[in-house]
């Protein structure tokens, strides 16, 4: 059954944005999925059809949205482990091992973090988004391991978008780049777009894209005769945007081990333990892992803060370059 919203524009109201008005008026409702409402021919101003989210409105205007019934999934379930962190009526958040992506899409429909959602619990999940993502609030990397939240109905999955789209939400990632960071510590902030050369990648933008901050403070380096230099690096965002890190570790000149996709060349390391030259050169993910995220629970109000450690491949590799070093 469709929801029809209704509403006529007040004085105080005239000569803004019609996805800002609806935004407001309609506070259940993200300004995000109002935009992809509008967009998708749902929405009509003085009985005329309009998809456009950046339409001025003015006083007396009448705005019809049409909200559908979310379509039904028929995705499988995937009998795979969840290491879940937390549960309670509204969300989850899920400990992500690295290898599984987030939700289904071409080449892999069946294996991903959605159908381990269904296979648990398939009754729980939030549906106001695209029906492959059911319960998905926002994503990590499929080689990135670390924390995300699930919303199991609508009201916890706006509040939570919300949240997101305010920049509020508290993530810190725990990375390991080729070199040293300078200077060790500090903020990039740049614009990311997506790459003119490969829309499957995002490059800094000298004057257009979506503004990037990282906030980002050295923890340990690691250099040796035995070994090539590398930094032990922790990043809080002040922003979320598509591969950010990565970016802008690359940016840096300091991409991510084990990133295949932002990697820099590197010259043959000639003086290098035998054994540990193996792990990293056949390092089969990139180190990068989500270890702390921060929200507000949205029926409860609290503040809730969770991190998880590094995963054993990680944390090993760490312990063998601290050996090295010695």
């Amino acid at each position: 059954m469709k929801n029809i919203i209704n509403l006529i524009v007040k004085n105080s109201e005239s000569n803004q944005r019609v996805d800002q008005f609806l935004a407001y008026r309609e506070k259940k409702l993200s300004r995000t999925r109002i935009k992809n409402l509008i967009l998708k021919k749902k929405m009509e101003v003085n009985n005329l059809l309009v998809i456009s989210p950046s339409k001025k409105i003015f006083t007396g205007d009448k705005i019809k949205l049409e909200i559908p019934e979310p379509h039904k999934t028929s995705l499988k379930p995937f009998d795979y482990k969840l290491d879940i962190v937390f549960e309670d009526s509204d969300l989850m958040v899920i400990n992500k091992n690295s290898g599984i992506s987030m939700h289904p899409g071409p080449g892999n429909y069946d294996n991903t973090l959605v159908n381990a959602l269904i296979n648990y619990d398939t009754g729980s999940l939030s549906n106001i988004g695209d029906e492959l993502r059911p319960g998905i609030v926002h994503r990590i990397d499929k080689e990135t391991s670390g924390l995300i939240v699930i919303a199991k109905n609508n009201f916890t999955h706006e509040h939570l978008s919300k949240q997101f789209k305010k920049h509020s939400v508290k993530r810190i990632y725990q990375l390991l780049i080729w070199g040293k960071l300078r200077p060790q510590r500090g903020r990039i902030e740049t614009f990311i777009k997506r790459s003119s050369k490969n829309r499957q990648l995002m490059e800094v933008g000298l004057t257009k894209g979506k503004v990037a901050i990282t906030n980002y403070k050295t923890i340990e380096v690691f250099e040796g005769y035995k070994t090539p230099t590398f930094s032990f690096v922790e990043c809080k965002l002040e922003t979320g945007r598509t591969h950010q890190i990565r970016v802008h570790m690359n940016y840096k000149g300091n991409s991510i081990l084990g990133d295949k996709k932002y990697k820099k060349k590197y010259k043959k390391l000639k003086s290098i333990d035998t054994s540990l030259k193996e792990i990293i050169f056949s390092f089969d993910r990139q180190f990068l892992h989500a270890k702390t995220l921060g929200f507000v629970h949205p029926s409860t109000g609290k503040n809730l803060e969770f991190n998880v450690k590094l995963p054993h491949d990680l944390n090993n590799l760490i312990k063998k370059l601290r050996n090295a070093c010695k």
